[in-house]
This record gives C-alpha cells, structure tokens and sequence, in this order.
C-alpha cells in the first residue's frame, strides 16, 4: 500500500472508531494513535489499517480490546510528589478559605483511580487539619468528580485496589490511613471516607459535556500531550470555561499552555503547571 493509501484507509479506521465506539481518536496525534493501533492490528495478524477495519466489523468484541491499548492508563498514588505538595500548600488552603458550602473538583483523565484517590487523601487531611470539633462540613464540603473514556479503567477505580508499589510515592502514613488492608495479601483498597466524596463517571474529555457544575478545581495530568494541537485548544477552552472565576487548573509536568490557551490562565506555580481562573 502507498503512503497515500496508508494516510487514507489510516482517517478511514479513527472515523470509523468515533462512529462505532464514541471514541475521537481522529482527535489524538497520528503517531500515537498509529503506534497504538499497530499493537492490535499484530496481535490479530492484520495487514493494514483497511484490513483492521474490515476485522472490527467481523468481530466487534475486538473494541474492547483496542479502546483499552487507545487509553493511557499508567499511574500511582501521588505520582510527582513535588506537584501534589505544591497543591497542598497552595490550592487547597486558598479554596478552602471560600464561603462556597461546595467545592467541586474534577479529576480529568483519571484512568485507574489513583490520581482521584491521590487529591482526596489530601483533601481529607487538610479538612481534618483546619475543621474544628463539632463546626459543620469539613470534608462534606468537597465532591471529586473523576472521569475517564475507559470503562476497564473506571471500573478498576470504582473498586479501589492497589497494590502495594501503588503507594510507593505516597507520603508516609497515607496508606494505613486512609486504606484498608484487601482480602488479598499486598493490596489495599480506598476507605469509605474517600470514597464518600469521589464518584466516577465515564466521559470523553472532547465529545461529552463536561460537568454540569462550576468547579474549583480541575487536575488533568499527562492526558492532553496525547491530543494534536486544535484538540488540546479546544479542552483548554473547555477547563476554562467549566471553572469558577478563581479556580485552579493542574497539569501533567510535561505539559503546558501553548497559543492562545496561555490568555486563559494565570500562572501560579510554572514549574508544577498549576494555573488560575482569573
């Protein structure tokens, strides 16, 4: 097949996928997706991305498959510590500080669960720190919306599992505190007071609506680097518009604002990408 057949049946398969499956892989960088698919199309032994195409229609079961090599789902509790100390210390303090009876947060791109889990341990330790004895709301006050594409993913964070090199970034204390030991030896699964303020919800981050609410704070860490530029303009418009004035906006450390999305956003901290709502 020539480059230009390639380049042709290659569009034909991403819209194909977003027609059949809701997924807007036409949305992510070619050689993502390319790379990506690849790794289906040997394991089912097709030749090219027209013969893979022809597959998916004979056997539509190989969607589950493919949409879950599609989805970037690597992570751990805490992942870059420095980035989550620097939202300890300077977002959640300034949120808290709000008269809002809710502060709403969404964990963008969650895959497995842990990065939701990671900003409820923390909001639970701050709420536990600044919340007198017997002075209403405290934890109460927060809801963690935490969505993602996957359902494999979501399902794994709905049961909120780990295994031990889960917490290996996690500072000291946080599992025996906030998890309890699973049935199964060297795992441990999340405790009712975080998962009484997460809920998970499956969402593509370019083609559903994002939530209803106005939130304080929205993370979404080494998600968009996948997407090419339009669609990373496009979410960042969206984060924008979906926060309150004031809210916050954390970023992966490979990510920044780029174009006409860095006119959004303050910069609150650069080095850990965190940024502000003006």
């Amino acid at each position: 097949m020539n480059d230009t057949a390639d380049d042709g049946a290659f569009v034909a398969l991403t819209s194909k996928i977003a027609r059949d499956r809701g997924f807007g892989a036409a949305n992510y960088k070619d050689t993502c997706m390319r790379r990506r698919i690849a790794v289906r199309m040997r394991a089912r032994g097709a030749a090219d991305f027209a013969a893979y195409s022809r597959l998916l229609d004979s056997d539509p079961a190989e969607y589950e498959w493919l949409i879950a090599v599609l989805t970037i789902n690597v992570t751990k509790l805490f992942r870059n510590a420095e980035a989550w100390d620097a939202v300890a210390h300077s977002v959640l303090p300034a949120l808290w500080s709000l008269p809002s009876p809710r502060l709403n947060c969404w964990v963008a791109g969650c895959a497995s669960g842990e990065e939701a889990y990671t900003l409820a341990a923390l909001w639970l330790q701050h709420a536990s720190a600044h919340t007198r004895p017997g002075e209403p709301g405290g934890a109460s006050r927060v809801r963690v919306t935490a969505s993602d594409i996957d359902r494999e993913s979501l399902a794994a964070a709905e049961a909120g599992t780990y295994a031990d090199d889960s917490f290996a970034e996690a500072p000291a204390g946080v599992r025996e505190r906030w998890f309890a030991p699973a049935e199964k030896g060297g795992r441990w699964t999340a405790g009712p007071e975080l998962r009484a303020i997460i809920r998970f919800e499956r969402r593509d981050l370019l083609l559903d609506p994002a939530p209803a609410v106005a939130m304080h704070l929205i993370t979404c860490r080494n998600v968009i680097i996948y997407f090419d530029r339009e669609s990373q303009e496009a979410l960042m418009q969206r984060f924008h518009d979906s926060l309150a004035p004031g809210g916050y906006l954390v970023l992966g450390k490979v990510e920044t604002l780029l174009g006409p999305s860095r006119a959004l956003f303050d910069a609150v901290d650069s080095r850990q990408r965190i940024f502000r709502r003006p």
